[in-house]
């Protein structure tokens, strides 16, 4: 099979303003990603906080690395956010250090891992998910008509002024774009078709070790596919590991990295969310209130409940929604969801069976964990923009720089703006799967 990006059929809020295709991640340097704190490290504690920058490795694979260079688990490391692979992206990263005697021997061995340390402090917390200001990018768009420019800052001004939709962008989805698929199977409890779908099938895309291994698997000849399996794909090689031993399907999945198999469940709940805002957008609700929604304080987060009163509020010209304080949010499907009411409720609900799913499947505590579940602004806010046209001796070029907030997607920005699937062109370069 040819993979197709999840988020193809998705709508556009720039619809009427034609894309500038093109296309990105052609040269080192052209997508970088910077993290930007949402506190700084104090000078003490039991945590060492490193600002490091990485090329063409993927956040797990650090804390891997990290984890063996400081002799501790990886749970005693912590992230704010993951990053992309095929980027230059510079990041935090927490290491529960009790005793800060050895800093600088440690710190010195870094620079054998070929990560770059920016910068290193002590700090009194660990760092945890989503413990950050936002995201800088800075993103050449290449092999583009200079006077691109022109429809690319049209674009870029409507989403500056309206908000951007904050779909998941592809990369959640996986390599093969169907972690949701796999989520969905794993909150089913459907383990072998799990594994049959992760590990077998045939996809023209594969290298040719990846195609042997995935024969060898439909084979039931484990020990020839680990032998074949990359060793990037370090959650697919646990579970063939597992099959080897001669365990059970249930086993070799359930013995996959705990955080992978979060993923796998999170693509399943954006998948459902990206259904319920892509409806909202084609309805051009995905900025405004409506009776029964849940809101979003853009400033801290906060959630709370809409009637009738607060919607015609909100949405008035000097309301907060207008202003892009407030948004509306959708579904991440999951017991501890806040659930909106009346109308809102029922279209989550119509789209939620429509993929024949049910409420109850997120609400029970099944292996191998229940699922929280949460609330997600249909809209992100953009904000620092800048575009420009340029050259060099690979041609001429795009420069698009912009902050979003964390959880939010520059691809979805990307797209807006190149519109890859109206102009040939694709988002997807390259593996930029992180789960």
């Amino acid at each position: 099979m040819t993979r197709h990006a999840l988020t193809a059929t998705l709508a556009y809020l720039t619809a009427d303003t034609p894309g500038t295709g093109g296309r990105i991640k052609l040269r080192p340097g052209d997508f970088l990603v910077e993290e930007i704190p949402l506190y700084e490290a104090c000078g003490q504690g039991e945590h060492l906080y490193l600002f490091l920058q990485k090329e063409g490795r993927t956040t797990t694979d650090v804390v891997r690395r990290l984890a063996k260079l400081f002799n501790v688990r990886r749970s005693d490391i912590g992230y704010a956010g993951l990053k992309d692979k095929h980027a230059i992206t510079r990041q935090q990263f927490s290491i529960h250090l009790p005793r800060s005697g050895e800093d600088q021997k440690s710190l010195e061995r870094i620079g054998f891992t070929g990560l770059k340390l920016i910068w290193a402090a002590r700090h009194t917390n660990k760092l945890r998910r989503g413990h950050l200001a936002g995201n800088r990018f800075t993103i050449q768009i290449r092999e583009v008509d200079p006077a691109a420019v022109l429809p690319a800052r049209r674009i870029l001004d409507r989403l500056v002024a309206d908000g951007v939709p904050n779909f998941v962008g592809e990369q959640r989805f996986g390599y093969r774009q169907n972690n949701h698929i796999l989520g969905r199977l794993l909150l089913q409890q459907r383990w072998q078709e799990l594994l049959d779908t992760m590990l077998g099938g045939t996809d023209a895309e594969d290298a040719p070790d990846l195609a042997a291994g995935r024969r060898a698997y439909a084979a039931h000849d484990y020990p020839t596919a680990l032998e074949h399996w990359p060793r990037r794909l370090h959650q697919e090689r646990q579970a063939l590991d597992l099959l080897r031993q001669g365990k059970d399907a249930r086993t070799a999945v359930l013995g996959m990295d705990s955080l992978q198999l979060e993923f796998l469940l999170n693509a399943l709940q954006s998948d459902l969310f990206n259904r319920v805002l892509d409806e909202r957008l084609g309805a051009g609700t995905f900025g405004r209130l409506l009776p029964g929604d849940i809101a979003c304080k853009h400033d801290n987060g906060a959630l709370f409940a809409v009637d009738e009163a607060t919607a015609t509020t909100e949405n008035a010209p000097d309301g907060r929604a207008t202003q892009k304080l407030i948004s509306p949010t959708g579904p991440m499907w999951g017991a501890r969801m806040l659930q909106p009411q009346g109308v809102v409720r029922a279209a989550e609900l119509r789209l939620l069976e429509a993929a024949g799913l049910t409420e109850s499947l997120f609400t029970q505590d099944r292996p191998p964990h229940g699922v929280p579940g949460d609330r997600r602004p249909l809209r992100t806010i953009v904000t620092n923009p800048d575009l420009a046209a340029g050259a060099d001796e690979a041609g001429p070029f795009l420069r698009l720089q912009f902050d979003l907030p964390p959880g939010s997607y520059a691809t979805i920005v990307l797209r807006e703006i190149m519109k890859p699937e109206l102009t040939g062109t694709s988002l997807n370069e390259e593996d930029r799967a992180e789960g």
